[in-house]
């Protein structure tokens, strides 16, 4: 090998985008006797053991040309028997269909890829830097290529050699490549790039870049004011597609998809995007992701102080560092000037009425939530709301209670809590103990009664009391039909049961998920239910009524006792009462004095 390659190197070949494989080939250039080899089983940010090698295939292994014994240990790891003097050479291909940020794809159209999918871990040698060389191929003409990877030899669109200064650093930069839209913008100083793949020919970049410039801005100054931030650039990497959502965060970049009907687009007016909730939906995935940079990147569980990627690393406190980043995604939105007060208390009531409606709150904690991702959050069933909360929505709200507790006794702010948790931890690992810490400091009392409770408990938060000090007050309303049911259902043609809520009136009357209710008998006729709002149509005055349902095919009727109209507890609005106090609140500045 060439003494000017790293002691770790991989050369990717994307030429088969037709057949979606990734070609990699492997040079350890001083291997040990018996060099073991693995490919991580998940990626750090998204808590769940996605088994990356099932995708991994004709895997070989060969110094000086000839072939060496290479046996598989487990699902992911392998072993192979070398001469420590002479490089050992592996090739293999990987298998990319997955069209998400966490794994890899590749098509005639685009291609992405996270290094925990396609690149072997070394063992031993994780520490030393690490080169990776993507190869353009005939078959990628008009591609471009971007990544958070360092470059070291590139040509005008990006494909070329780059160096990692470990195996971390290489996982934590995926690639995107395709006929990508491109444009950069300064944040403070600091050089920002956008790439998109797949948007359609009304979108309108120009627009799209401002907005997150902004948000950009907002952030940096709200963790350092005139200062820099972690990071000498920063990449967004955005892939639009017909219907989804989604991001995952990486030190100095990310990948986000959205819906492309969620761009911005030529023509849109200021009205036309304020009104728009999918555009304020991909601006608040932008603000999470870019928030991700400070808070989970580098402020992060010390259990996370380095990774594991042969297993699931646990740890309570993805309540604060995706709840936390889930409070401030909104609000730095709103402090930016792209959404209005009502604006931001629109998607707080929505937060809000997702965890009052979801019954597993008053059974498992956030932090227990947090520690429960790998095999509960992440694996979602018709059980979930019943048994589980989520510690983005509830973590969203303890952050909410905790900043408000605090500028009502005068002292300090959660943004100065944050601040103080980046000094005290020299923007590194930190610990519950560490939150704990800096609110006495700052606040001059013990909250660990407040933290045990919100965080560690099950009972619901004080949002009415704490939103009252600030001048916004929390009113029951009127529940939607599923809500009253206690039903989350689909309606494609006919309304299928997804999930039966814990103590609602369709457990009563014997609904289970899978069930498609047919029908509905009510006052001595029958009607064919093709919506669930169109229950109360027919139902008319009747408080009973007969549900007709199909499970295994088999038809049943169930009893049904419909709950009466009114205030719900678990769906409530938001209301402005004192302008000048929630101002206070919502219009604060987010930079350090």
């Amino acid at each position: 090998m060439p003494p000017s390659l790293p002691a770790i190197h991989y050369r990717i070949d994307p030429g088969e985008c037709r057949a979606h494989l990734y070609r990699v080939t492997l040079t350890v250039a001083a291997p040990a006797g018996r060099q073991e080899l693995s490919l991580p089983v998940w990626i750090p940010g998204s808590y769940l053991v996605r088994e990356f090698s099932k995708n991994l295939q004709s895997l070989r292994a060969c110094q000086g040309g000839a072939e060496v014994p290479l046996a598989q240990l487990d699902k992911h790891r392998w072993v192979a028997q070398c001469r420590p003097d002479e490089p050992l050479v592996l090739s293999y291909a990987v298998a990319a269909y997955d069209n998400s940020v966490r794994t890899a794809w590749l098509d005639a159209t685009r291609g992405f890829f996270n290094a925990t999918s396609l690149c072997l871990r070394v063992h031993g040698q994780e520490d030393a830097p690490h080169g990776l060389e993507v190869v353009r191929s005939p078959e990628l003409a008009g591609w471009s290529l971007a990544t958070g990877l360092a470059p070291t030899q590139v040509d005008a669109s990006g494909f070329g050699s780059y160096t990692a200064r470990d195996y971390d650093e290489l996982a934590d930069c995926p690639v995107e490549m395709g006929p990508l839209w491109t444009a950069s913008f300064s944040a403070c100083g600091v050089p920002h790039r956008l790439v998109v793949a797949g948007a359609a020919p009304s979108f309108d970049g120009e627009r799209l870049v401002r907005d997150m410039q902004r948000i950009c801005e907002e952030a940096i100054r709200f963790w350092h004011g005139a200062g820099q931030p972690p990071f000498d650039g920063y990449l967004f990497m955005l892939n639009a597609v017909n219907d989804g959502y989604g991001g995952l965060e990486h030190r100095n970049s990310t990948a986000l998809i959205c819906s492309r009907r969620d761009l911005p687009r030529l023509g849109q007016s200021d009205m036309d995007l304020r009104a728009s909730e999918g555009y304020t939906t991909l601006l608040g995935l932008v603000s999470h992701e870019y928030f991700h940079a400070w808070n989970v990147k580098r402020l992060r569980p010390a259990e996370f102080a380095r990774y594991d990627y042969a297993r699931e690393n646990y740890t309570e406190l993805l309540w604060f560092f995706e709840g936390f980043t889930s409070y401030y995604d909104d609000l730095l939105l709103r402090r930016a000037g792209l959404i209005d007060h009502a604006g931001y208390l629109k998607l707080l009531t929505k937060a809000i009425n997702q965890v009052l409606q979801t019954p597993g709150r008053l059974v498992q904690s956030v932090a227990q939530a947090s520690f429960d991702a790998w095999i509960k959050y992440y694996r979602q069933d018709e059980n979930t709301p019943n048994a589980t909360v989520s510690y983005y929505t509830k973590g969203a709200l303890v952050a909410l209670c905790l900043d408000l507790a605090l500028r009502r006794e005068g002292r300090a702010t959660l943004d100065d809590a944050m601040r103080a948790l980046w000094q005290r931890t020299g923007g590194g690992p930190m610990a519950e103990a560490d939150v704990l810490a800096v609110l006495q400091e700052l606040s001059g009392r013990d909250w660990s009664g407040e933290i045990t409770q919100w965080a560690h408990g099950t009972t619901d938060l004080p949002l009415a009391e704490l939103l009252a000090a600030h001048g916004i007050t929390l009113q029951a309303d009127p529940a939607q039909t599923a809500q009253r049911l206690g039903l989350r259902v689909a309606e494609n043609g006919g309304i299928q049961v997804k999930t039966v809520l814990r103590g609602g009136a369709a457990e009563a009357a014997g609904f289970m998920a899978g069930d498609e209710w047919l029908a509905l008998e009510a006052q001595g006729q029958a009607w064919r239910l093709l919506k669930l709002d169109e229950l109360l149509l027919y139902a008319g005055s009747a408080t009973e009524v007969t549900a007709l349902v199909a499970r295994d095919r088999r038809l049943l009727r169930l009893p049904l006792a419909l709950p009466a109209a009114g205030a719900a507890a678990d769906t409530v609005r938001l209301d402005v009462q004192d302008a000048a106090a929630a101002q206070r609140w919502l219009g604060a500045a987010a930079s350090p004095a």
